[in-house]
């Protein structure tokens, strides 16, 4: 049996409050997010790459979207409800289905027309080779002197 962890539930019950979080913050002009289910999503650096690998159970791999617009990641698609269920009595009905849309925000500067994807398993890789941050970054102008 496994321990009891309260803060690794603690944490977990964090990571859902900020998931819903960020889904109100989506809803804006243009940028409608929908309520049917949203993916799981982890990013972070491996070496040169921006990697971000989202959760896509049961959902075919040619309805999703995957774009990129400014520093955002934008996945959206459908995942459809499998079985019929006529006159079932459900006692728990937690996998959710439906449309979905996913926003990531990326703070790191990438190439995004190098993006590399895979889709293995219901999840779905995305890389991204960073590129140097040009921004920020202090830039020495040589001052010519006019003759």
């Amino acid at each position: 049996m496994e321990p009891f962890r309260p803060f690794f539930e603690l944490n977990r019950i964090q990571n859902e409050i900020n998931r819903l979080f960020e889904q109100i913050s989506e809803v804006e002009p243009g940028n409608v997010s929908s309520g049917g289910w949203t993916p799981n999503v982890d990013v972070y650096e491996a070496g040169n790459d921006l990697v971000v690998k989202f959760e896509l159970p049961g959902v075919n791999p040619s309805s999703v979207k995957l774009s990129v617009n400014g520093n955002s990641l934008i996945l959206a698609g459908d995942k459809p409800r499998l079985e019929a269920h006529t006159g079932a009595k459900f006692h728990c009905l937690e996998r959710g289905f439906g449309t979905f849309r996913r926003v990531v925000r990326l703070s790191v500067p990438i190439n995004t027309h190098k993006a590399n994807t895979e889709y293995q398993d219901g999840l779905l890789r995305v890389t991204f080779p960073k590129v140097p941050n040009r921004r920020g970054e202090e830039v020495v102008i040589p001052v010519q002197e006019s003759a």
